[in-house]
């Protein structure tokens, strides 16, 4: 080993103790799976799949890798939450809030997204395949253009989507 290695190890070592802990809170997850909003919360990863949680408020959270498959959150918000690589399949959302929030990479596949609220959202390489939204709110054609659908994706007038 050279000289030099044990004192970047240090220095590394250093450095990650001094970063904020990103792992998901437990106790927060537990609130939020019983009923609980949690706005802000880091609900990193957490299991939703099949709860219903309807008229939550979710604002701001850390939601990311998230499974909310099948679950029923109709009327939630999501303004602003880190949405990045949920997993949503099937999952109801009517008139739910998305604006202002990142959805990179999340996966909508058959979702029902009725009424929901998509103004300034990220939707970069989002899934929508199947995904029942021709009256979604706030959506426009330079976000679709960044996800991607299917021939089943029901979309408002005027809007398309690229072909996963």
């Amino acid at each position: 080993m050279r000289p030099l290695a044990p004192a970047l190890l240090a220095a590394f070592a250093a450095v990650a103790l001094a970063l904020p802990a990103q792992a998901q809170n437990a106790g927060q997850i537990a609130q939020a799976r019983n009923g609980a909003s949690c706005p802000r919360c880091n609900l990193f990863q957490a299991d939703f799949a099949g709860l219903e949680l309807k008229g939550k408020n979710f604002s701001g959270a850390r939601l990311r890798q998230a499974d909310m498959s099948l679950a029923i959150m109709n009327r939630s918000n999501f303004s602003g939450a880190d949405l990045r690589d949920v997993e949503a399949y099937g999952a109801l959302f009517s008139s739910a809030s998305f604006a202002g929030a990142n959805l990179t990479n999340a996966s909508f596949v058959g979702t029902y997204l009725q009424g929901a609220n998509f103004r300034g959202a990220n939707l970069t390489g989002a899934n929508f395949a199947g995904a029942e939204m021709d009256r979604a709110v706030g959506l426009t054609q330079a976000q679709l253009n960044a996800a991607c659908g299917d021939s089943s994706t029901r979309l408002p007038s005027g809007l398309r989507i690229p072909a996963c």
